[in-house]
């Protein structure tokens, strides 16, 4: 699954691509179908470090998602359809938003104002899937001069729907999709479908002030949208420090617990609408991703399609219950060991051991 990071020019897109996978768009560039940046991101997580710290593996391999740096969104990729064409490409959005104050450094409108992007961005959005509603009204209307039947009736009744919503100015996430509804229009490439994580790229004055993210939140939240606020200046200084007790000193004198780009990284991979679960042992600690609400024979799935298929059980330990007490055998004898079957829905940290039979 994929993430595309999409903004307005001079916002700060390939900094935070390069931060969160360590890649350099200029190397990655035409990775993708659509010609854009691909890179793979670790999804940092205190809890996978934790555990990499209580049983010393000889590997740790952590969760990771892709992102994929898209067009810079302007009048002529607009124009063009470069812009949103590779947008329905992806699974979704982490739109990067200019919120730093630097003369230095241009703003496409002349001045800093967040909202205003985020409202110009989505206007687009939804200016792009009002579009394709009216030509496949247009489309469908023909169609069934010649052959009409239940399923384009139902069809034309939603999308009339759709452009009713879209006319509002409001998000086709805002529509509630029943399952008929989600079968019929799977393949379409509607925009203001996608979950949307808005990263508000701040300046080191900024740092511990909350005031513009509780404002996006409040006024964006309705519609689906999640927001974070990430430095890219200073996150950028933080990965350039040679140790972890450079890191966490620097940290600590900014205020701030860990780096935002960590949380921006586990804020896009619930965007995905994924969780993670871990195995662990003194060979290897891993998390393994798996979409949000899977049953236990899927989630083994992950690691091998023979666990899903000779699924006998899990047993699951709770993260928080592990770290409390320190080790796997002072958890058992608590009785704290879980023995699940094939109904148990995993949950986000589970440390799971499958057993299985093929």
């Amino acid at each position: 699954m994929q993430i595309g990071i999409i903004g307005l020019p001079q916002v700060g897109k390939k900094s935070l691509f390069q931060l969160l996978t360590g890649g350099n768009v200029a190397a990655a560039k035409g990775k993708s179908a659509k010609g854009g940046a691909v890179g793979i991101a670790k999804v940092r997580d205190p809890r996978f470090d934790k555990l990499v710290g209580m049983y010393k593996p000889k590997k740790s391999v952590p969760a990771a998602i892709e992102f994929v740096v898209l067009p810079k969104i302007e009048k002529e990729s607009i124009a063009s359809g470069e812009a949103f064409g590779a947008v329905a490409d992806v699974d979704a959005i982490c739109h990067v938003v200019r919120a730093f104050a630097d003369e230095a450094v241009f703003h496409v409108d002349g001045a800093v104002d967040p909202m205003r992007d985020i409202e110009t961005v989505n206007a687009e959005l939804i200016l792009n899937d009002l579009i394709f509603v009216e030509k496949r009204l247009e489309r469908l209307a023909k169609e069934m001069v010649r052959n009409s039947d239940k399923t384009k009736e139902k069809e034309k009744g939603y999308l009339l729907g759709f452009k009713e919503c879209l006319d509002a100015g409001k998000f086709l996430k805002t529509v509630e999709f029943d399952e008929e509804m989600r079968k019929m229009f799977a393949s379409y490439p509607f925009l203001t479908r996608k979950n949307i994580v808005v990263a508000l790229n701040i300046g080191e004055d900024k740092i511990g002030d909350e005031s513009l993210l509780k404002a996006v939140s409040e006024k964006f939240g309705p519609i689906g949208i999640k927001a974070i606020q990430v430095s890219a200046k200073v996150e950028g200084e933080i990965s350039q420090l040679d140790n972890d007790e450079e890191r966490v000193a620097f940290l600590k004198d900014l205020g701030i617990t860990e780096p935002a780009i960590d949380k921006l990284s586990r804020v896009c991979c619930e965007t995905l609408g994924l969780i993670y679960f871990f195995t662990v042992g003194e060979d290897e600690v891993r998390a393994w991703t798996i979409k949000k609400g899977s049953l236990a024979p899927l989630a083994g799935r992950a690691i091998h399609s023979d666990i899903e298929r000779g699924f006998i059980r899990a047993e699951v330990m709770r993260y928080d219950e592990l770290v409390a007490v320190g080790t796997e055998q002072k958890l058992k004898e608590a009785g704290k060991l879980y023995l699940k079957g094939k109904d148990y829905v995993v949950e986000d940290g589970d440390i799971i051991n499958f057993r299985f039979s093929v």
